[in-house]
């Protein structure tokens, strides 16, 4: 497991390109029977892949200081791969596309496969601590109404589905979801916002090859930039803007933890007040 310290406002002033993407950044996710796990020290949230060839089983480093994964935590799962399976304790749960599943803590064995290994599937996964048990919960994405907002004047239509959060499925801190914007759309989160209560790890996917991903971090005053490409993903502490760009339209995966779970509490940024 791959370990990220947080890093103050105050810092991320004077770090380079290459220092912004050593701490902010995630590569690498989804390689072929691996799982990839990367522990962010902004508010120990967790981000990670699996993509199961032969079964892959979720297991626990030193850094977690516990005897499994799921002893102080909750996980959640989204898929955007090929059809796969997640059991849990021995209860399978099968995943298509864009399916997810919301883990309770206490959960001992996680085991990932894969329906067709030459089209695998790509878990990709959000773990949060957590204080109690909530019931592990399959979600598909055809079940949810998505939040239909932006516009193709301003670049931003976009259709926002909420897998994890407290009006759908129970969980502890972890919020989870996906927003998918329509043909032609480019930009995410603008007007920007911050919410000093919590972090956010945006999974950036759906995006051609040769396409590129301009996210925007920073504090309002004193924006930066990171260039993603297809399947990478960016940690987003609580003091920073979360927004982006992209030469052509995408798929991305948000999931937050910290103080509340209320989706629309944010810190909105004018867009005369960016810097």
């Amino acid at each position: 497991m791959e370990v990220r310290h947080s890093v103050h406002p105050e810092d991320v002033k004077r770090l380079t390109t290459e220092e912004l993407r050593e701490r902010f950044l995630i590569q690498g996710l989804f390689q072929p029977d691996e799982i990839k796990m990367v522990y962010s020290h902004v508010d120990r949230m967790i981000a990670g892949s699996a993509c199961p060839i032969k079964p892959l089983a979720l297991s626990v480093g030193r850094e977690l200081g516990v005897s499994y994964f799921l002893e102080r935590r909750e996980l959640g799962i989204i898929n955007i791969g090929g059809a796969g399976v997640v059991q849990v304790d021995g209860v399978q749960y099968k995943l298509d596309s864009t399916d997810a599943l919301y883990v309770g803590m206490g959960a001992q064995e996680i085991i990932f496969t894969s329906d067709d290994t030459q089209k695998p599937a790509k878990f990709y996964l959000n773990s949060a601590p957590a204080h109690t048990t909530y019931p592990t919960v399959k979600i598909e994405r055809k079940s949810i109404t998505p939040a239909h907002l932006g516009s193709i004047q301003s670049s931003n239509e976009r259709n926002i589905y909420k897998y994890i959060e407290p009006n759908t499925v129970k969980s502890c801190q972890l919020v989870m979801g996906m927003t998918v914007l329509e043909p032609g759309n480019m930009w995410n989160s603008m007007p920007c916002h911050t919410h000093d209560r919590r972090m956010e790890v945006y999974l950036y996917f759906n995006l051609p090859e040769e396409a590129a991903m301009f996210h925007f971090m920073g504090e309002p005053t004193q924006t930066r930039h990171i260039v993603l490409k297809n399947e990478e993903a960016v940690i987003s502490p609580s003091w920073s803007i979360h927004a982006g760009v992209a030469t052509s339209c995408y798929t991305f995966i948000w999931g937050m933890a910290g103080e509340n779970q209320t989706f629309d509490d944010m810190d909105h940024v004018a867009m005369q007040d960016l810097r």
